[in-house]
């Protein structure tokens, strides 16, 4: 990788939460830059300066800000070869690999997030059906312990965590395929270590919200 330093916009217990552990994962140097949501630090014009919809994650590499989760995962995961989650260009997964990796954002969001606000997507829906979403992903995971099959990779990480938090909102069928993998996913030292520290942080947040500070 380029000697640039990366620095993570970090909120606990957000989708930046998956970032992190994939850093970790990774074995990227980093600096955490840690957010208060509570406290309104995302709409702050600092960080809208670097993400103007207010979100995390968002990632500077060098001089290049990357925004939207899947774009960072796949831009970093790029960047640490050597930890062997990548199916590089070569790998006959890399296919598959980025098919799951886009088809988190461009299918599974939208249908989990119509189906907490009971929206039925219309006839132009990028993802079909929830049905049809839920059975594919239920399939593809019932072939092997992970996502491409008997190894680890990024794509992983990031259902492994999506998984645990839909199932946590019911917003995904309570299914043993689904449940096995998030547990075996975020078993992982990496999620732990992240976990054990974002109750620190919320905790910490909480207070400084309250006291308006």
């Amino acid at each position: 990788m380029s000697d640039d330093k990366l620095t993570l916009y970090y909120a606990p217990q957000s989708r930046a939460s998956t970032t992190r552990v994939l850093l970790d994962e990774l074995g990227a140097p980093y600096d955490l830059h840690v957010l208060n949501m509570r406290a309104g630090e995302l709409k702050s014009p600092e960080f809208l300066a670097i993400n103007p919809l207010s979100r995390v994650p968002a990632l500077r590499h060098g001089e290049t800000i990357v925004t939207e989760s899947i774009a960072i995962a796949l831009h970093v995961a790029d960047l640490f070869p050597q930890a062997g989650l990548t199916p590089g260009l070569g790998d006959p997964r890399r296919g598959a690999y980025l098919r799951w990796m886009v088809f988190y954002g461009s299918s599974f969001e939208p249908a989990v997030v119509d189906k907490a606000f009971d929206r039925e997507p219309t006839p132009q829906s990028p993802y079909g059906t929830y049905e049809q979403v839920m059975d594919l992903l239920a399939e593809q995971l019932g072939k092997a312990p992970y996502i491409l099959g008997d190894e680890i990779s990024v794509a992983d990480i990031q259902w492994g965590s999506a998984l645990r938090w839909t199932l946590m909102f019911k917003i995904v069928p309570d299914l043993p395929v689904f449940t096995e993998y998030a547990e075996r996913i975020t078993s992982r030292p990496s999620f732990q270590r992240v976990f054990e520290d974002e109750a620190r942080l919320v905790a910490e947040h909480e207070a400084a919200a309250g006291s308006g500070r």
